[in-house]
């Protein structure tokens, strides 16, 4: 009765008063550590981490990725508790930390290793992993793998597969679960063919400059006597870094092409990437894809995590959805459907609106808070307290959440803190004149880069203000404040004209246009080749165009499109068949 007395008088203190959360919003907001490559600031310190891999064990689930000096785990896939290890022994020390890492769970064990060329790294091991409990399973594993990843097979043989080039292939070998060392014959499985797979070429616009493509973030999943082996491809610096799969009916192949790829994808929006992850099951064994989120602004390597619903569908195709995967979606559940969209519903309500702020630091101006495009951000001339962001949603509307993601501007950080921490106060207004406090995290000790608050009940407001109270290290900087829930208005009507053009001259490009619907937030493009499988999905704000350049060379496409703003989403365009 206490324990309950002490969480309400908590939830009033901070002026939320909030149920249990139900829904995230990517990127998912946990510590993620300072860049700890000294030759990878040259722009600028940074948040940064990819390359992730989530494992449920003995009922929780564990998230590792690269160069985190630790790792996290969470019983629901909301909060996640960081547990503070350094793997590596002390004559690594290129990275210091793992790099790109694997798990695997060998009954009521759970092993981990990193990225490795050389054949001295230890395989770790742990039965209670929720503490900093490791011990050697091997001292020096001979594998030597690259972007390792596990997979147990039903009959309890043990594969690891690798490779991250854009030269080699990717690779498979047996592992022998008694000594945990490979053993028999090392077997290529799948290289790229960016000549043929329009989406694998390297490049912002996939146009293959500079270098050639790279294939990297290797993973197994097995469903329905099928193998799916997904990999990352072609770079992590890109909007359109996704991954794709090939399927087979033995663990290591032969593997043929899936008809839909690549299976995660999203290169528009506010968080741009979904690449170099892995597939998993929740608690109840709906489907899940964690993967990679690209910033790339202080570094090519600034990076995210994010995740995504995904599933199979009736024919075993493989696919994650990310259409609205920037905007809040529920958490796991029981009962959900993952053939069916996780998305909540509730609009973006502040795009390109008016905004106020306290100072701004050169040309870091107000608009790009509100711009949906994390790439860019508005900072304040300080990172004192009392530096401030007012949103305007042009009109009264309802407010189901709001996230708050900060940048890095002028910080001073490296490596992992524990000890660092936000601290604000966020109000509301139905006129921007009488205000009252929403969330109230000036007591905060917890580090949240991309806070997400979920309101227990929605509010009715016109203006939202955000105050800084304490900043862990540099400038008061926004990526994005962005509102949402529901507005009082029209939704778009079904977007006119819409027509795909795809040449000869390069069948793996096309271009796409419509006529502009003056109602309209922005678009969501869906596409995919059977008219019944539109799992690919780009969503593009402020114009009527968009060129898409991840198609495969010898194959017919469907395209359909919508129109949404602050008040939903139009209905969909009829199917486009495009030969």
């Amino acid at each position: 009765m206490l324990i309950r007395i002490a969480i309400l008088l908590l939830c009033f203190t901070t002026g939320k008063a909030f149920a249990q959360t139900k829904t995230y919003c990517n990127p998912i907001n946990i510590d993620y550590g300072y860049c700890p490559i000294p030759n990878f600031t040259e722009q600028g310190k940074h948040r940064a981490t990819a390359d992730p891999v989530i494992t449920v064990f003995k009922g929780n689930y564990y998230l590792f990725s690269t160069n985190q000096w630790g790792y996290w785990w969470s019983s629901d896939m909301n909060q996640w508790n960081f547990v503070p290890r350094k793997f590596l022994k002390p004559w690594h020390k290129v990275y210091d930390e793992l790099c790109a890492p694997a798990t695997l769970v060998l009954g009521d064990t759970l092993l981990v290793i990193g990225s490795t060329h050389e054949k001295n790294f230890p395989l770790w091991m742990s039965t209670n992993p929720q503490k900093d409990e490791w011990k050697e399973a091997v001292d020096s594993f001979q594998a030597g793998a690259w972007d390792p990843a596990f997979f147990v097979d039903d009959d309890k043989r043990i594969y690891l597969y690798w490779g991250s080039s854009n030269f080699y292939p990717m690779y498979v070998q047996e592992i022998d679960r008694k000594t945990l060392q490979p053993i028999g014959e090392i077997k290529e499985t799948l290289r790229l063919h960016d000549e043929i797979h329009g989406w694998e070429r390297f490049g912002e616009y996939h146009d293959n400059t500079f270098l050639k493509p790279f294939m990297e973030g290797s993973w197994m999943t097995k469903h329905n006597g099928k193998y799916y082996l997904q990999y990352g491809a072609p770079g992590t610096e890109f909007s359109g870094y996704g991954d794709g799969v090939y399927v087979a009916d033995h663990p290591m192949g032969p593997f043929r092409y899936q008809s839909h790829n690549p299976f995660s994808y999203k290169p528009g929006g506010f968080a741009r990437g979904a690449g170099h992850g892995a597939t998993y099951q929740d608690l109840f064994q709906q489907w899940w894809h964690v993967s990679t989120i690209v910033i790339g602004t202080k570094n090519n390597f600034e990076r995210r995590i994010g995740i995504w619903p995904a599933d199979f569908d009736t024919d075993g195709i493989l696919y994650a959805n990310t259409a609205y995967g920037d905007y809040p979606h529920y958490l796991p559940r029981a009962g959900a459907d993952h053939a069916q969209s996780q998305f909540t519903g509730w609009m973006l309500l502040n795009y390109q609106k008016p905004v106020k702020i306290s100072s701004t630091l050169g040309a870091y101006n107000a608009n790009y808070s509100v711009d949906e495009d994390m790439k860019t951000y508005w900072s304040a001339a300080t990172g004192n307290k009392g530096e401030w962001i007012q949103t305007d949603l042009g009109k009264l509307s309802t407010v189901h959440a709001v996230q708050i993601n900060y940048a890095d501007q002028d910080v001073e950080l490296m490596g992992k803190h524990t000890d660092i921490y936000h601290q604000y106060k966020l109000y509301s207004s139905a006129d921007g004149i009488n205000w009252k406090i929403l969330v109230d995290k000036s007591k905060n000790k917890t580090d949240v880069p991309h806070e997400y608050v979920e309101l227990s009940k929605p509010i009715q407001a016109r203006y939202l203000k955000l105050e800084n109270v304490h900043m862990p290290t540099g400038k008061f900087a926004i990526s994005g404040l962005r509102v949402f829930g529901k507005g009082n208005g029209a939704v778009p009507d079904t977007v006119k004209h819409f027509v795909v053009l795809r040449g000869d001259s390069e069948r793996r490009n096309s271009w796409l246009k419509w006529e502009a619907n003056t109602n309209a937030t922005g678009y969501t493009i869906y596409t995919g080749t059977a008219p019944d499988k539109l799992y690919t999905s780009i969503t593009v704000y402020g114009t009527n165009e968009y060129y898409f350049s991840a198609m495969e060379k010898n194959k017919t496409y469907y395209f359909q499109i919508e129109a949404f703003n602050e008040n939903g989403i139009g209905k969909r365009t009829a199917v486009s068949k495009v030969d």
